[in-house]
């Protein structure tokens, strides 16, 4: 094996090699990225230099979370302090949260298959409609997206609602298709997960998003009326409560009964759970 260890050299800064983080997979994982469940190891070692100052992998010991913490907030330390905008809840490298107050914006449709008696949204259309005031939840993988049941900042204790938008699953997460994700989670992709949210054609309810809503019709239905009234508030009333019960573990079309309500809270520590 050829030895590369003469490419660890000094910086300008005066840093220098001072440990490896070495990881370990199956082989015939190996040219794939890795995912939850795969079987794993993580070991990390010191480094030794010889006389000449080369360094080399000394022997390891297992990886802790302990040793991820530790150079977790080491290199946190080179991130330049930023002034969080007022609608921001969360700002952490793993987990953005901020909410968006209601208001009315212009919204796409292109319904593919429009039920009968539409009377705006039969053909494809943009049109203003009300908003409800929104959460979104940005991870390194994922969007989630919720309703607000007041137009104001949340709390911890706050009841999340099932958001309305049809380009969101019955379980919270954004339905991309091929719409670029933002490449940092930072507060100034704020702007490419609205757009990715509220600028983006909408063409059909997600399965079980319809159980979502009160009443009668259905979302398209709701939008359509929203649009041919030309509303200036969303009718907030009308859309449930969102549960944290099986749906949290993937399963989309479950039932949105008896599940144990979802706050703002409960959503932030489950996600702080997976990281």
């Amino acid at each position: 094996m050829p030895d590369h260890s003469t490419q660890f050299e000094a910086t300008a800064g005066g840093m220098v090699l001072s440990n490896a983080i070495l990881l370990y997979r199956t082989e015939t994982l190996r040219d794939r990225p890795p995912r939850a469940g795969d079987p794993a190891f993580a070991s990390i070692h010191g480094i030794e230099h010889d006389a000449d100052g080369r360094p080399t992998i000394a022997a390891g010991a297992s990886l802790t979370r302990e040793h991820l913490w530790q150079w977790t907030e080491a290199l946190g330390r080179t991130a330049l302090p930023e002034i969080l905008p007022a609608n921001v809840l969360v700002a952490h490298p793993d987990m953005l949260a901020w909410w968006v107050p209601e208001q009315v914006r212009a919204a796409f449709f292109a319904i593919s298959s429009p039920p009968d008696g539409l009377e705006v949204l039969s053909a494809r259309a943009i049109v203003a409609v009300p908003y409800p005031a929104h959460l979104f939840i940005a991870t390194r993988s994922n969007l989630e997206v919720y309703a607000l049941p007041a137009n104001e900042r949340p709390d911890a204790d706050t009841r999340l609602l099932h958001s309305p938008i049809l380009n969101v699953y019955a379980d919270g997460l954004l339905c991309w298709g091929n719409i670029p994700k933002p490449k940092a989670l930072t507060t100034a992709s704020i702007p490419e997960y609205e757009r990715a949210v509220f600028d983006s054609w909408s063409t059909h309810p997600n399965v079980g998003q319809d159980l979502t809503v009160s009443g009668k019709g259905g979302l398209v239905r709701l939008w359509d009326g929203l649009a041919a009234s030309k509303a200036s508030r969303f009718p907030v009333k009308r859309l449930k409560p969102f549960g944290a019960g099986p749906r949290r573990q993937g399963q989309r079309n479950a039932k949105l009964a008896d599940a144990e309500p979802m706050t703002l809270g409960k959503a932030i520590a489950a996600r702080s759970m997976r990281r």
